[in-house]
Parts: structure tokens; sequence; C-alpha cells
């Protein structure tokens, strides 16, 4: 049975997203890595809570979009928080709980309510959080629970 896995390409700056990562998520680990003759960093294999990734150092001439992205689901605000205030450091928070992290990846940190909200079965709830989602940048789940409940 065939895996896929998401492959990442860096600049030049891995080894620094790897450290980083390793500090934002408590259950990294580098797998393997590959170096070159001087000792650069050329690629490595990483999980990140519990998702396994391949990152290149591949120079420059491909940046990051928002057409992909990472998506992150949190238990509850605190959650939220943390993931939030961690990958926005050095980065940029966009729209509706996505954000871009100091490498140009884009992420989306988003509380596991907000899923369970959409899939109510009352088309007005799901309208009103919908509508309040919207307005947010960083995702806010009393806030959503708030507009859910009219």
């Amino acid at each position: 049975m065939p895996t896929i896995t998401p492959f990442i390409w860096f600049d030049a700056d891995l080894e620094q997203a790897l450290d980083f990562y390793s500090a934002v998520f408590a259950d990294a680990k580098v797998l393997d890595t590959n170096r070159t003759e001087t000792g650069e960093l050329f690629y490595a294999t990483f999980t990140l809570a519990g998702q396994t990734f391949y990152g290149l150092n591949g120079g420059p001439g491909h940046p990051h979009t928002d057409a992909f992205s990472l998506f992150v689901t949190c238990d509850d605000q605190a959650e939220v928080d943390r993931y939030w205030d961690a990958l926005t450091a050095d980065g940029t928070p966009v729209a509706c709980g996505w954000l871009v992290d100091k490498f140009g990846l884009s992420w989306q940190i988003v509380p596991r309510r907000l899923m369970e909200l959409q899939a109510d079965p009352d088309p007005a709830r799901v309208k009103r959080t919908v509508d309040a989602m919207m307005k947010m940048v960083k995702l806010d789940v009393a806030e959503l629970e708030r507009a859910a409940n009219g």
C-alpha cells in the first residue's frame, strides 16, 4: 500500500525550521537527515503531531503559497492560543484561523468545536457560526459559541 507524505521545499532554512517546529510541537521528531559534503542539511524526514513530512533545502525559486496549508485541529481555546502564538512569532496572522509562519508556510489553527458547530443540523446556527468565523483572525471558541447560540 503506498503512503502519501507531504514534501516541503525550503530555500535554505530547513534546519532552522526543524528547530522551530520541534519547539512548537512537543512530539516532533527528526527521523532522518542527509547532509551535503560541506555539512549543510540537504533533506530530512520528520514528524509533527504524528504526521510524517519530508523537507528539502532546494534553494530559492519555489515559494510557498496558501494554496497548501497545514491544518491543526485543537481541543480547546488554550491549545488554539498556544499554537497561534508560537506559529505567528515572526509570522503573519491572516484571517479565519489562517496564518503564515516565518518560513512562509500557511497554517490553519482550528478548534474542534468550530467543525462541530459547522456540522449542526440547524442551518441558522451554522450560518451564524460561519459569519462570526469570517470576521475573526485568530479563532475564538467562546465567540463562535455565542454566535451559534444567537
